[in-house]
Parts: C-alpha cells; structure tokens; sequence
C-alpha cells in the first residue's frame, strides 16, 4: 500500500497542476501539491476514524495513578537505557540507515531536477517563470520510475526472501514429485530476510556514492530507481525482526525478561477446574469483547522493569523503534545545514549567464562552476548506509 500511496503521490507531482487547475489551489506547482497532499491526508484520517473501532483500555494497575508527562519521559528513557540486546541492535540499524533515506527521501527530486538543469536542460525551460515546479515535476518523473520498482519489490521480495519463521517451520513441505526438485533447489538458495536487508544498505550506499560524479538526467533517474528495492526492504526488514523480537521477549520463556521481571509469569493451577464453572448461560448476553482489561500484580508496581504487559511492552518497543527513525532526521537536518552553507548556491558553468556571472543555479539566473550540495549530502547518507550494513551484518552473532 506505501507502494501504491508512493506512484499515485509522485504521479501526480509530474503534472502541471498549475496549467490544469489554474491558480484556484495556489499559483505555483508546490503550493497545489501541499493542497492534495493535505486534503488526501484528511480524507485518509477520517475514513480511518469511520472505520476502526478500538477497545477501551482498562488497566487495574493504572486506575488510581495517572503517569504524569515527565514521568512518562523517563519511563520511556528507562526502558530505551534497558532494551533487550537484539531489539537494540535493530534500532541502531534503523538509526544508521535513516541518516542516509532522510537526504534521499527529501531532496533526491529536487537533485534530478537540478542535474537536468545544469546539463540537459534546453532553453525554454530555462526561461521558465516557474523553475521550482519544473524541477519538482522532472524530479516526480525519477520518483514515479523508483516507486514502481519499490512496488514491484513490496510484491516480489516477500516470494523470493526467506522470512524469519521460514527457518523454524513446524511441518516438512511435500510438493509435487515433478516440481520437488526444482522447488527445492530454489529453496536452499533464497537468500534470508537479514541478509537481504544487509544487501540493501549495500545497494543504496553505492547508488548514493556515484551522486557527485552524474551529469546527465538518465543517470539520475537510473541511481534512483536502483534505491526502489533497497527502500522496500527497509519498509518491511526492521518491523518484521523487531515483531519476532517483541514476541520472543514478551514469552514467558524469554531469559531476558526472567531475570529483569519474574514475577511478572505466574504459574498455571493444575487444581481440577468444575465443569460447572464453565457451563455458559446461552441467554445472558456474550461479554462485550470493546473492553480490553490489563490485570497487573501488585508486585508489579515496584519492579522497575518495563514489561507488565505484552501489549503495553510492544507499543513501548515500537514506539522506541519510531525514535531511532526520527532523531535521524534532526542529524541530518543538521549535516544538511552545513553542507549547504559550504556548498551553494553550487552554480556549474553551463548555467552561467550572459556575463558569466556566478549565481543560484536553481533560481537560473546564472552559473559558475561549483559542486551540487545535494549530491553531498547523498554522499554523506551513503556513507551512513555503510554503517548500517556493518551494524546489520553484526546482529547475527546478537543474543
């Protein structure tokens, strides 16, 4: 579905919204384009709103202390400071690898568009009144190329990777004696879903690595085209470990959570149960199944451990899992920030005006020489892909 929401979004970035719609939604390609994008949002929300219906949470423990903000702060910082191993390596892969999407995610179409820009760009389009929409729409075109082939990916990758519970499957697979030896053979030489996901940062990082040196539009398009299955693994890789690794440490069987939080199992009764007490009065309504109740023991309330309950230990897990994807976007805003304020405005030469005077090259008003910043900051992200690929290559040997 990201897939999807990524073609129809990018799709409709190449269009000339402001020739269509006139200036109703705004004069200029970018303001129509956060128009849709807002009014999509609504739509998206309240359809959601329409539709799910959550149950009440009612928590014993919880029912006569509210935590307060800053203790609710420092229980998140608590539980990030006592994260289970694995759990913690896939957050710093997820860290590592969003230094590198964030440059990617936000500035690859304007980098097209700038590339097509400098060297491929004819004149008309120079003299264009909106350059900034020219260049998002050009730049869309790339982006639409890299989402079908992140669809394509979202829709192969799970047929031809071996997920995590493939390795552990409770039966022996018979397929047809004419197709064993053939499905077999495929079998045991599909590759797991971790080293995939490794392949990946590989694949990104040398994609970013050659942005520096592109000079024309059909290179550009192709590098970020090449990022299209690297993009649908990391949609799909870091919340499939990190579910396994919610579950494994959410059972009772978990050493981890055995020596952080014993009492938080509590042995079955093997006392014979009445068949009275289960007979069930089939006209009295069923219990209504809107309520979902956390019963927690009172010896609960002075562990420090942050796992009283599966589903309160999962929203923390993956709510920690969705910092170590944001707090990259500040790095990189930052990193963005000095590259740009060495770099640009970056002119090249072939945009130079008639005096050969050196100016912005995206306000086309003039060129010199000068390297893209952009293309600096993909060279950083590739860098930072490096590192999460050792960090991934790395939680194999993590128990």
């Amino acid at each position: 579905m990201v897939g999807i929401g990524h073609l129809i979004g990018y799709g409709i970035g190449t269009i000339d919204l402001v020739k269509m719609f006139g200036s109703s939604f705004g004069d200029t390609q970018f303001k129509q384009l956060t128009v849709i994008a807002a009014l999509a949002l609504l739509f998206a929300v309240a359809v959601t709103s329409y539709a799910v219906q959550e149950r009440i949470l009612i928590s014993a423990k919880d029912s006569h202390a509210k935590l307060g903000a800053s203790q609710m702060v420092m229980k998140i910082f608590n539980v990030t400071m006592q994260l289970p191993p694995r759990i913690k390596a896939i957050c710093w892969i997820q860290f590592w690898a969003w230094i590198g999407w964030f440059p990617f995610l936000f500035y690859s179409p304007t980098w097209v568009g700038e590339t097509y820009f400098r060297y491929s760009s004819p004149d008309t389009i120079k003299d264009s009144a909106d350059k900034l929409g020219e260049i998002g729409r050009i730049g869309s075109l790339a982006l639409v190329i890299f989402s079908v082939v992140t669809f394509s990916g979202s829709v192969i990758l799970p047929m031809v990777v071996k997920s995590p519970e493939d390795e552990k499957r409770p039966f022996t697979p018979r397929p047809l004696p004419v197709l064993a030896p053939f499905l077999n053979a495929i079998y045991k030489h599909k590759p797991d879903l971790l080293t995939a996901w490794l392949i990946s940062h590989l694949v990104f990082a040398g994609a970013m690595s050659l942005t520096p040196f592109v000079q024309s539009l059909r290179f550009a398009t192709v590098l970020i085209a090449m990022c299209g299955m690297p993009w649908a693994l990391a949609s799909w890789a870091p919340f499939t470990f990190i579910g396994v690794e919610i579950n494994r440490a959410t059972s009772s069987s978990s050493p981890y959570l055995l020596a952080h939080n014993p009492s938080s199992y509590n042995r079955l009764s093997t006392d014979p149960v009445p068949l009275s007490s289960l007979a069930v009065d089939i006209d009295s309504p069923p219990s209504s199944p809107q309520v979902l109740r956390l019963h927690h023991l009172d010896r609960d309330m002075a562990s420090p451990a942050p796992t009283a309950s599966t589903g309160e230990t999962a929203g923390i897990y993956l709510g920690i899992l969705n910092l170590f994807t944001t707090l990259p976007q500040f790095v990189g805003t930052f990193i963005s920030m000095i590259v740009f304020a060495i770099f640009e405005p970056g002119p090249h030469k072939e945009l130079a005006g008639p005096e050969g005077e050196v100016v912005d090259a995206v306000a086309g008003k003039g060129k010199g020489e000068g390297i893209n910043a952009i293309s600096v900051c993909l060279f950083i992200g590739a860098l930072s892909s490096l590192g999460a690929a050792y960090a991934t290559r790395r939680f194999k040997y993590v128990r």
